[in-house]
């Protein structure tokens, strides 16, 4: 009896039954562990998973794993510590070799905006262009920005567009496969295993491999690594690698390494601003959640505290839903939505979403819109206000110009330097300004 199938075919029913975000919520991360004498064990991630199913799935899930399983089974949740605790091991996972692609992440699905818009379209040249267009493409950036996402859209689209062997894998999974070579088989050799591993990363047109840092410090790995990216790019196989730091950031490598990581395209991708952040808000909703009313001023609470992490942002959605969904289905609203995101949300002024903050408190202070502070008009009682802002945001918050340039609509760097000096030397001379912006500098703090 193949568990792992009779879940995945016990899952795709109740996918079809609930919201996407119930789904996601409450079964995406469940896994069968064992069926004896008619009680099916499923290890579930959390204590409230517990509770929540029994209370409020349980007699769904019987009916529909009676149609999957051929006859009447009753449940019981488990904690993968649960499952240690007793001295019992996990079931093997099923070995599957597939392309580990997840097909929702596409481009379709990847939501652009002025941080990321020029890796978006880097990303789709190479879709279009495996091996010919940026090989190979490095993309770098902080975590929960995307990068994986963009990854597995280059290979969803190449799959789907050509008949083309496309692998990805973690860094991780790299290097414990290297490390299974050195196992011998019965006939004292591993040659095997060689021959399985070339097989596997060797013998396919397009190589994702994520969060290449972790290699660092696997002398042995890079040799192998370096020997599979020499055999790729020398047959014009293209090969993607993402990072949390840039090539020259990335210490720990060797130095042949990191120079052939330039032979293609390093592209970052920087935290998104806040209409990007609204945007995935909306995009996040609109295909996860039917038929519940999620009020404009959540979702600016919500975008205006996740400033730095696209999972963070989907991760607040998914809890302020959960939220209400516990709370017998209560509305969403602002209350609500701070009450569910209270332990995950700092509550000082100066956090991770001052500059959404800065430009709030200058917009309030001249009676103009965050829209028109971070927008393109240049009217001169718009402009004022958006050159403190940016003054603030760089002198007594100590922000990086790239950042505030990003944060005000996708503002040249230069164009940020030129409003900090302007308003520098302003002060020197107009007191009544600087009295102006000391009493929102104080506010801040």
């Amino acid at each position: 009896m193949d568990l792992n199938n009779i879940w995945n075919a016990f899952l795709d029913k109740i996918k079809d039954q609930i919201s996407p975000m119930l789904y996601e919520t409450w079964f995406q991360d469940t896994k069968l562990y064992s069926i004896n004498n008619n009680v099916a064990t499923i290890i579930v991630p959390m204590n409230i998973h517990k509770t929540h199913l029994k209370e409020n799935y349980e007699q769904l899930m019987e009916d529909n794993f009676s149609d999957v399983a051929g006859s009447d089974f009753k449940f019981d949740f488990i904690l993968k510590d649960e499952i240690k605790t007793n001295n019992i091991e996990l079931m093997p996972e099923t070995e599957d070799f597939s392309t580990n692609l997840k097909p929702d992440y596409t481009f379709e699905t990847f939501v652009v905006g002025e941080s990321n818009k020029f890796a978006q379209a880097t990303a789709l040249a190479v879709a279009e262009k495996p091996g010919v267009m940026y090989n190979p493409l490095f993309i770098y950036g902080n975590s929960g920005l995307g990068k994986t996402h963009l990854m597995h859209a280059i290979g969803n689209y190449i799959t789907k567009n050509s008949n083309k062997k496309v692998l990805y894998v973690t860094s991780e999974q790299f290097v414990q496969d290297f490390i299974n070579i050195t196992k011998k088989n019965s006939d004292g050799n591993n040659f095997d295993n060689v021959e399985l591993f070339k097989r596997k990363y060797r013998d396919v047109d397009v190589l994702i491999i994520d969060d290449i840092q972790y290699l660092g410090n696997a002398t042995q790995t890079q040799q192998e690594f370096f020997n599979t990216f020499n055999d790729l790019h020398d047959r014009n196989k293209q090969i993607i690698i993402s990072s949390d730091r840039s090539p020259d950031d990335l210490k720990l490598l060797e130095d042949r390494l990191k120079t052939r990581f330039y032979w293609g395209i390093a592209i970052k991708i920087l935290p998104p601003d806040f209409q990007l952040r609204m945007d995935i808000i909306d995009n996040k909703i609109t295909s996860q959640i039917k038929g519940v009313e999620f009020p404009k001023e959540v979702k600016e609470y919500i975008a205006t505290n996740c400033t730095s992490d696209v999972r963070k942002l989907e991760g607040s959605i998914r809890r302020v839903f959960a939220y209400a969904t516990m709370m017998s289905g209560s509305d969403i609203t602002l209350d609500l939505a701070k009450e569910a995101l209270k332990d995950d949300i700092e509550k000082s002024v100066i956090s991770k979403n001052k500059i959404d903050q800065v430009q709030q408190l200058v917009s309030n202070n001249y009676n103009i819109s965050v829209e028109d502070i971070r927008g393109k008009k240049r009217k001169a009682e718009i402009n004022l206000p958006r050159q403190i802002a940016m003054y603030i945001c760089r002198v007594v918050l100590g922000e990086s110009l790239t950042k505030i340039g990003i944060e005000f609509g996708g503002k040249d760097h230069t164009t940020v330097m030129h409003s900090v000096d302007k308003i520098t030397n302003e002060i020197k001379t107009n007191e009544e300004l600087a009295i102006e912006i000391e009493k929102m500098v104080n506010q801040i703090r």
